[in-house]
């Protein structure tokens, strides 16, 4: 127990410094951005690797024998001199991020219980077992038990999201079965203060609309982040002796 605790400051601690370094290194200056790179390694280390089906021969992208004689339209492409929608990797798509959640729960238990035994032995085999006893036991009241339990509880919650956000993602990976994995990220500094946008999912094509742009609801496995880092988020969390504290502490 001793040795698991000791190796747990230890790690908080090589945490901590690390964490610390960080900041001092931007002591007097705002929170550094971060460099561009590949958005790929935003969804993962590598590939997705997901339950696909059989794969099927990549249909070109404008399809030359799509185009009827004598005719400039192509019956594959929405638009006149091509598709603007992103279905290739490198193609850019707008991500509408419109979140307005709420939820309210109440629940209340209330439970009670009592029990009572009673047991005596005046008679056994046909023997009067009165005068068996002493003056201090009563025959016929050798035990009594009883016991009472109660529970009372109630809980509630009411929570409410609002978030209305706008990203471009970039078209990472082209799924055997034509889907689309999507990545982006999305870094603001205002004086101090670095807010960022991260947004990873799955998106059909169909369901990118003609403006090249597509729903947060319609994009599988989707991994929405937006937060911060600077000197105002660096005031709201509690320090790290605190949290350790808060989860050593069993009361």
């Amino acid at each position: 127990m001793i040795r698991k605790f000791t190796a747990l400051v230890l790690v908080a601690a090589a945490l901590q410094a690390c964490a610390t370094s960080d900041r001092l290194s931007y002591v007097g200056q705002a929170p550094p951005m971060t460099p561009i790179q590949n958005p790929a390694d935003l969804a993962g280390t590598g590939p997705s690797q997901l339950p696909m089906p059989v794969p099927r021969m990549p249909q070109q992208r404008y399809a030359q024998n799509s185009t009827a004689n004598n005719s400039l339209w192509n019956a594959n492409s929405p638009t006149f001199f091509g598709d603007p929608r992103a279905d290739q990797v490198g193609d850019i798509v707008t991500v509408n991020i419109d979140i307005s959640d709420s939820a309210q729960l109440n629940n209340t238990t209330n439970r009670s219980r009592s029990s009572a035994e009673d047991s005596d032995l005046t008679n056994f085999l046909g023997a009067d077992l009165t005068g068996f006893f002493n003056d201090n036991i009563d025959p016929s009241s050798l035990t009594s038990l009883g016991s009472s339990s109660s529970l009372a509880g109630s809980g509630s919650v009411n929570r409410t999201e609002s978030i209305s956000l706008t990203v471009a993602a970039l078209v990472t990976q082209v799924l055997p079965n034509g889907n689309l994995v999507i990545a982006g990220r999305q870094e603001v500094r205002v004086n101090n203060e670095v807010r960022e946008l991260l947004i990873t999912g799955i998106a059909r094509p169909q369901d990118i609309g003609s403006d090249n742009t597509i729903a947060h609801t319609q994009i599988a496995e989707a991994r929405i982040s937006y937060g911060g880092r600077g000197h105002l988020s660096d005031a709201q969390r509690p320090r790290y002796g605190q949290e350790l504290y808060d989860i050593l502490m069993p009361f």
